[in-house]
């Protein structure tokens, strides 16, 4: 009686490396203008509260903002993130302000 092997099988398939789904992704909704995000915290923050890029409200350019922090990675400069960072802050004291404008308002 033959005795099998302890070794665990190994997939046939061969491993593309990682798999970038997230370099797929696209809005059809909104498109910020080319180049925002290297522009300067306030310029960014402005432009991700209109309508035009944030129809959904200011919380979704907050999201924007998030996914492109998260979407470069290990690859944004320590001053650039902190550009970026600032700008979220910015965008989320504008939306706690109307936040606050509507609770008065009531």
């Amino acid at each position: 009686m033959a005795t099998k092997s302890c070794k665990p099988k190994r997939s046939t398939r061969k491993k593309s490396g990682k798999r970038k789904w997230v370099q797929h992704v696209k809005t059809v909704s909104t498109f910020p203008k080319e180049n925002l995000f290297t522009q300067d915290a306030e310029t960014i923050a402005g432009a991700m509260a209109t309508k035009k890029v944030s129809p959904k409200g200011i919380g979704s350019g907050i999201r924007m903002v998030q996914y492109f922090i998260n979407r470069a990675g290990k690859g944004l400069s320590a001053s650039r993130r902190r550009e970026l960072e600032k700008a979220k802050r910015l965008l989320q004291e504008k939306m706690r302000a109307e936040r606050l404008h509507k609770d008065k308002a009531r």
